[in-house]
Order: structure tokens, then C-alpha cells, then sequence
């Protein structure tokens, strides 16, 4: 059962529900294609039916690391970029206590990133940080040789192995790798880690479910069972059924795509509740890796509100009209906070008084679609009942899915990511690194 409701009728302005149902029958060869594995990047499709999939031993020994790294640790650093962090990170701020790093005691260890960029400022700062503190890591990396993790890995390995010695190094860093080779599963074995694998046929920005998500979240003490349970009920709703009047996802799919072929040439995501700014850092991924190539693509932005009402407000109301939103909207809340009376009310908020804060940002979430529709800017609506495990799990994979359909809508590949590769070879070449020789007399002729 999928607990996703998606609502279009404010796109109808630029598009009618015959142009969008109009599509059903590309929408249904397209899913049936991923189904069967016939179109490109098929043999990165392993996304599809993993949530399923995953075996109650699979999760068990997941859960029996993350509960030998809790034991020894106040803080989990998790190294990677891309795929291999914006997954658990969405999760993790979506589901977290916003002010979970001020707690003086917390049950379980609080998640930090490394090697997701390359800031000397922060690996310095964090590893002056990491001597007050017992930390345990787990690095994910593919090949073990993507200069940004695997320059992190290198500094905190050191550093972890000089705080508490190579022994109990050992027992603290879990590697999650290729199944047999690449530099980190070489290393792993030499050093005796533990290690999880990441699926040849899972690209990392559909890797949520697998090791990569599980892993890192489990240690955190969050509910991969729920989150799992989660993408497999969607996965249920919507694999097998292409109707557009009843399967969220291919009606999501359907409609961007609608909306791309009458000129809306950016999606902005929004939300009105802050946990979910990584969410959309994922979604970003998952939207301009699988569908910005070949010169085509919806390009994908994001927006916190109410904050960017005070700021990228303007040009969503009035700027060029080339742009269409869709909202994650939030049912319910976990607390209530209620606007007190005052009796000088020099603020003028006194008919607030006693209303919830969630009353007022639904009312701002509504004023401003409202605002929008009447800028002529398309917008739909998501609303999942709550944030938790189960309904984040929904959320990611209604994304996934939406996103394969959404690719072969726009005939590129969805599950490659040639452009990437770009500035890595420059950048290997301004670094002279060996094997790049030729590379680097010739930018060095450019420059």
C-alpha cells in the first residue's frame, strides 16, 4: 500500500489531465522496460526489486555491527560522496532530533560526514574534534580510489589508529566495497575489517537500501526494518501497476515530463519542514545525474521554506517562467507548540494565540501555492503522513522509481553518469598524477 498522495490539479494551468493521462501508454512501455531489463544502463536495475528482496539475515548482521560500533562509540564518521552519503544523510536529518549534537547524553552515536568534498578547514577541525571523542568509521567506496573519500579515509585511519591503537582500530572501521576488487576490499582484507558489498548492478544514487544506507543508519540506532518495509510496500504499489490514476509514481513521472515538454525546464523541490533540506540534496542527485545528458534534462533545485520565501520567493513569483515545483508536504507533526497570548501584543500576533505553529506553516505552505499558481507556476503536491522510517522509505523509493520511468521519457540513459568523469580527468591531470602525463602537458598548453 502506498501512503503517498500525490496531487496534481494546480499543473492544469500549463498542461490538462487529458495531455498528462495522454501519456499512459509511454508511461507503460517505459516501466515495462525497466521491468524487463530491455533499455539502457540495464545492468543497473538491481534498485528495482531490492527492497523485497533484502533477507532477514541481511538485516541481522547489519543490526550486529551497528550494535558492536555503538559499544565503542560516541560519534560514527561516515566517508564517502555522492551516492555512497546523500542517502543516509537525508535519512539521517529527517528522522533526527534537530539538536541531537547539543545532547549531553545520547543512546546512540551521531552521525558525521567525511570525504563528501575537499575542505583542509574541516578535515582539520574534525579531526581536532574526533580526539575528545571515541568514533568508529565506515568508509564507502566502490574502488576505494575516488580522491575525495579515499584522501579522508587515509587522514581519520591514521588518526583512529593513533588514538586507539591498530588492533582496536581494526574492530571500529567497516569498509562497504566491491564484492572481490578495488583498492578498499585489497586493503580490508590485509587490515581484517569488516566489510558489506555494494551491488555491481546498484549505481550510488539508488543505493539507499543497500549496505551503503543501512549500515551507517543502523549504527545511529535508526529503523532499517521500517525503512525497508517502507520501499517494499511502494515497491509493491507501483512496480506492477502502470495505471496513472493509481500508481503515484508513474503519475509523477508523467507529469514532469508533461510540464518539460511545454517549456518548464527546472523542477524546484520544496519543503516546508527543515529535516527535510537533505532529502532534497538526495533528490538533486538522483533527478541531475540520472536525467541531465545528451542536452536534455529537467534541471532540479530545491527550496526551504518559509525561509526561501524571504529570498528565492521573488523569482519563483516573478522571475522567468521556465520553472515548476513539487512539494513534500508533512500531515502531521511528532510535537505540538502552541503561540501564546500576550497582553501587550506589540508583535500584533495575538490572533495566533493559542493556534499551533504547524497551523500557521499550512497556511503559509497553501498562501504560497496559491501565490504561485497565480504567478503561472505549475505545482504539485506530495504528502506523506509523517516523518519516520517507514514513510521515508516510501518517499525514496516513489523517488527511484518515478526517476527510471521519468529517464526513458526523456530517452537518455538514467543509470549512467559520463559527464562526472569530466572533472576528474583535468583535475588528475593538474595534479600530475602517474598514467595522466599527456593530459597534463596539454591543459598545461590551455592554461
Amino acid at each position: 500500500m502506498s501512503n503517498i498522495k500525490l496531487d496534481i490539479k494546480n499543473v492544469y494551468g500549463c498542461v490538462t489531465r487529458p495531455e498528462i493521462m495522454g501519456l499512459q501508454e509511454e508511461v507503460s512501455a517505459n516501466l515495462e522496460m525497466l521491468k524487463k531489463g530491455s533499455g539502457e544502463g540495464n545492468d543497473f536495475l538491481g534498485w528495482l526489486r531490492l527492497p523485497s528482496s533484502i533477507t532477514e539475515a541481511e538485516l541481522t548482521a547489519v543490526e550486529k555491527t551497528a550494535e558492536r560500533l555503538r559499544d565503542r562509540s560516541d560519534i560514527v564518521i561516515v566517508i564517502g560522496i555522492g551516492g555512497s552519503y546523500l542517502g543516509a544523510k537525508a535519512v539521517n536529518d529527517a528522522l533526527s532530533d534537530s539538536f541531537e549534537m547539543l545532547k549531553k547524553e545520547r543512546k546512540n552515536p551521531m552521525m558525521i560526514f567525511a570525504g563528501h568534498h575537499i575542505s583542509e578547514d574541516y578535515m582539520q577541525e574534525l579531526t581536532a574534534m574526533l580526539d575528545q571523542y571515541n568514533y568508529a568509521i565506515v568508509v564507502i567506496s566502490k574502488s576505494g580510489t575516488t580522491t575525495e573519500p579515499a584522501i579522508a579515509f587515509r587522514i581519520l585511519k591514521e588518526h583512529l589508529e593513533k588514538k586507539v591503537g591498530s588492533e582496536e582500530a581494526v574492530s571500529r572501521i567497516v569498509a562497504i566495497t566491491d564484492a572481490t576488487k578495488g583498492a578498499l576490499r585489497k586493503l580490508a582484507e590485509q587490515e581484517g575489517y569488516e566489510t558489506y558489498v555494494i551491488p555491481d548492478d546498484v549505481g550510488g544514487r539508488f543505493s539507499v537500501l543497500t549496505p551503503v544506507g543501512l549500515v551507517p543508519l543502523a549504527v545511529s540506532g535508526f529503523n532499517i526494518r521500517q525503512l525497508v518495509q517502507g520501499g517494499a510496500d511502494m515497491e509493491k504499489a507501483c512496480l506492477n501497476n502502470a495505471d496513472l490514476n493509481t500508481n503515484p509514481a508513474a503519475l509523477y513521472a508523467a507529469t514532469r515530463n508533461a510540464l518539460y515538454r511545454k517549456g518548464k525546464k527546472i523542477e524546484i523541490l520544496v519543503n516546508y519542514q527543515v529535516k527535510l533540506h537533505y532529502v532534497a540534496e538526495w533528490w538533486k542527485q538522483l533527478y541531475g545525474e540520472s536525467e541531465g545528458k545528451d542536452g536534455k534534462g529537467i534541471f532540479p533545485a530545491a527550496v526551504d521554506n518559509s525561509s526561501d520565501l524571504h529570498s528565492m520567493g521573488q523569482y519563483i513569483q516573478e522571475g522567468e517562467r521556465i520553472l515548476f515545483e513539487t512539494v513534500i508536504s508533512i500531515k502531521e507533526n511528532d510535537h505540538t507548540v502552541k503561540i501564546p497570548s500576550d497582553d501587550k501584543n506589540l508583535d500584533g500576533l495575538n490572533y495566533l494565540a493559542g493556534k499551533k505553529i504547524d497551523e500557521v506553516n499550512k497556511m503559509a505552505e497553501l498562501g504560497t501555492a496559491l501565490a504561485h499558481i497565480d504567478g503561472e507556476v505549475p505545482n504539485m503536491r506530495i504528502e506523506i503522513p509523517r516523518l519516520d522510517a517507514y514513510n521515508v522509505g516510501q518517499l525514496m523509493y516513489f523517488f527511484e522509481l518515478a526517476c527510471g520511468i521519468s529517464g526513458y521519457m526523456l530517452g537518455v540513459n538514467p543509470f549512467n553518469q559520463p559527464g562526472v568523469e569530466a572533472y576528474k580527468k583535468n583535475m588528475f591531470a593538474l595534479l600530475e598524477k602517474p598514467g595522466f602525463e599527456k593530459e597534463t602537458e596539454k591543459i598545461r598548453k590551455r592554461l
